[in-house]
């Protein structure tokens, strides 16, 4: 297994951290940052300290000061945590990374996720768009990835970014091995297809090499390159080969 330090995922698109940002079109897109988990399992007796928001806040804060402002910046899919409500834990955190999005970026657009099925009432008391899929000027086409997009979507994007599976991997070293959160890059239907980790602080995500894969996308999982995040961004070949 070889790695290098690389932060171009595909031609036009880096990594900067957890995001996705596109240079030309001066494009930034985040993930899964589900907002609330804390307080559903403060209730159902876990306790877990209150950081998730304000760990996502301070990596977001210091992904803007590499990028400056941004023309668009999207949230794709699962902002808030719980289906079927939304907490005031939610409400509240919901709010202060809209505001600190709005704050940075021109545009704001919410993409609708799995665990965003009542997100409308927080999303229009910021004046922030709700949709289910985002198509770039550069062709890049933006879903949650909990289910299969439109087929005319499809065939009007050259690339495919989702989120929705959390991707982390376990890299071994001897004994000790250490798990980090990742990018993945594959195909479907013949197009580009990126998954982005999650903005989840409280856990790494799923184990691609381990674990069976969520998203309809993803086909063959141990064909996709591997682009973990730590200090920086490192490219580990294809899952398959870890």
């Amino acid at each position: 297994m070889s790695i290098e330090k690389k932060t171009e995922i595909s031609s036009g698109i880096e990594i900067i951290d957890l995001a996705i940002w596109i240079p030309k079109e001066k494009l930034l897109a985040i993930t899964d940052l589900q907002l609330g988990a804390e307080e559903l399992l403060n209730n159902e007796g876990f306790f877990v300290p209150r950081t998730n928001f304000d760990e996502i806040k301070k990596i977001i804060e210091k992904i803007f000061e590499k990028t400056g402002k941004t023309k668009t910046a999207i949230i794709n899919g699962d902002l808030k945590h719980e289906f079927g409500k939304i907490s005031e834990q939610e409400w509240r955190e919901a709010v202060q990374i809209i505001e600190l999005l709005k704050k940075n970026s021109e545009k704001v657009i919410l993409v609708k996720g799995n665990h965003d099925s009542i997100i409308g009432p927080v999303a229009q008391s910021r004046g922030v768009e709700v949709i289910d899929e985002f198509l770039s000027e550069s062709k890049v086409l933006f879903v949650h990835g909990h289910k299969e997009p439109e087929k005319e979507s499809v065939k009007n994007a050259k690339t495919i970014i989702i989120g929705h599976e959390h991707p982390c991997v376990s890299i071994r070293d001897g004994i000790k091995s250490e798990k980090y959160k990742c990018f993945l890059k594959g195909k479907y239907q013949k197009k580009t297809l990126i998954v982005m980790p999650s903005m989840n602080q409280l856990s790494l995500g799923s184990d691609v090499t381990k674990e069976q894969t969520m998203s309809p996308l993803i086909n063959k999982a141990g064909e996709f390159e591997v682009f973990a995040v730590e200090d920086e961004i490192y490219y580990m070949g294809k899952v398959k080969e870890l």
